[in-house]
């Protein structure tokens, strides 16, 4: 049986080496983009598989109930939420207008195809989501002196960390898989489109994104971090979490109750 993976952004950089990849592994493929060109181009190399090209603009509700349909009536093996949008600036620079699309792209697009896909993956027993963040999600608590100030675009990518988690766990047992990859700094367009020259700054290529990705789920890591080495590290955040979450109680924390 053939196998059938649809891939978000995927006429530039990370979602373009997603369906290069999942091509030579023999899947056929759903590609969705704005840049029609683009997504031609990466379809006529694809020579292998077969490729379906679907313009859309997942910050608009046509473009997304229209992928949403696609993720809902297609049998899909793997859905890879990869779009995104370069507004990676501080709340009071970015207008109204790139706040509302951030947030459509990288949290309510990913929230409704994923929702539109599971249950398709529910009936079959079988499939994998896989959402791209990036270790950015991580970064909330570093001063300003430390870490440059986007924190629109910090918030959705922690939001597809913390949907993925929570997701992975509603979905043990099924046979469908939930993953969140998260890279750090990554050799794309994504900060060309900012006006940032980072050339002379060590990058991971988006090829080995996506071997990481692949690799990630094969060890069965909800949260892939391709370039984080020690996995304790990341345990350590999930443990740190989880007794945060654990320490709550119904009463007045003492340091609030007296004075």
């Amino acid at each position: 049986m053939s196998q059938l993976a649809l891939v978000t952004g995927a006429s530039s950089g990370i979602g373009k080496a997603f369906a290069e990849y999942l091509a030579a592994e023999g899947y056929d493929l759903i590609v969705v983009g704005r840049r029609k060109d683009r997504l031609e181009e990466l379809a006529a190399s694809l020579t292998e598989v077969k490729v379906r090209v679907v313009v859309a603009d997942l910050a608009t509700d046509d473009g997304l109930n229209s992928v949403a349909e696609l993720c809902a009536s297609q049998p899909l093996t793997l859905l890879v939420n990869n779009a995104g949008v370069a507004h990676y600036m501080p709340i009071s620079e970015l207008s109204a207008e790139q706040a509302r699309e951030l947030v459509n792209v990288k949290v309510v697009a990913p929230t409704m195809l994923t929702h539109a896909a599971v249950p398709g993956m529910l009936t079959r027993s079988s499939g994998t989501i896989i959402n791209v963040a990036g270790m950015i999600a991580f970064s909330g608590p570093a001063p300003s002196s430390q870490m440059p100030r986007r924190a629109v675009y910090t918030g959705t990518l922690a939001h597809l960390v913390a949907m993925s988690q929570t997701l992975s766990a509603e979905l043990e047992g099924t046979g469908v898989r939930v993953q969140v990859v998260c890279p750090g700094v990554v050799a794309t367009e994504f900060h060309t489109v900012q006006g940032m020259d980072l050339s002379s700054i060590p990058r991971m290529s988006a090829s080995e994104v996506v071997t990481g990705a692949m690799r990630g789920l094969e060890l069965g890591e909800v949260v892939c971090a391709p370039g984080v080495d020690d996995y304790g590290v990341l345990q350590a955040v999930f443990d740190a979490d989880l007794v945060a979450f654990g320490s709550q109680s119904h009463e007045l924390a003492t340091r609030y109750s007296t004075r």
